[in-house]
């Protein structure tokens, strides 16, 4: 027999409370729910691998002789974060999924095991079914992407740029930092003005990881 609750409570959902099929269709949406995200989390890597490739074969490209720009890292730096936006929606996604499997699996898998839960749960989701919405928006996932990896990606690209302006500056005048802004030029542009933008942009990108947060109400408490 179920246990009851206190007269004036709910009655606690247990396993008792679920039909056969109710159980097998709950079971089976989060095989599926699993199931996707499986799949977005291995477009995750691809994503983060396509970045980590093009960012190698520019970096190499632009390294490789002396006469080759370095506007390629400024490119690679555009590039990655093309890649970065593609990546956060595919994470977005992802956690619409992840979100649907913890509902599960805080609730409904307590009480197949005689947990007492809440019985309004399914409201939620039926929710998260109805209207689909990711449980973050697009600059946490832009900051929370730049925390886990392109954060770094783009700490190399800025390494190897400096690198690539100390084999192009002129080396009849001593290497200062007066130098490297200067060897940054491009065309009639002024050193000084580029090194603005890059700054301006890491300035930004170090803000989105900064502000990024990750809060789910189910794992409050």
């Amino acid at each position: 027999m179920p246990r009851l609750a206190s007269p004036t409570g709910p009655l606690p959902l247990t396993a008792a409370s679920y039909s056969t099929n109710e159980a097998n269709a709950l079971i089976h949406l989060y095989r599926a729910e699993v199931g996707k995200m499986t799949a977005y989390r291995q477009r995750l890597d691809m994503t983060t691998n396509w970045s980590v490739v093009t960012t190698a074969g520019l970096a190499s490209f632009a390294l490789g002789d002396n006469n080759n720009s370095h506007v390629v890292f400024l490119f690679a730096m555009l590039m990655n974060y093309f890649f970065l936006h593609l990546e956060a929606r595919r994470f977005r996604t992802f956690e619409i999924s992840h979100h649907r499997t913890r509902i599960m699996e805080r609730f409904f898998y307590p009480a197949m095991l005689g947990d007492k839960v809440d019985p309004d749960w399914h409201q939620l989701l039926l929710g998260e079914l109805a209207k689909p919405r990711s449980p973050m928006n697009r600059w946490d996932s832009l900051g929370w992407r730049l925390r886990r990896n392109y954060l770094w990606i783009y700490v190399g690209i800025l390494i190897a740029w400096i690198a690539k302006l100390d084999t192009v500056r002129n080396k009849e005048v001593a290497f200062t930092s007066t130098t490297l802004v200067d060897a940054a030029h491009i065309g009639s542009f002024p050193g000084w003005a580029v090194w603005m933008l890059v700054g301006v942009f890491y300035l930004y990108l170090l803000r989105l990881t900064v502000i990024a947060s990750k809060a789910y109400p189910l794992e409050e408490g």
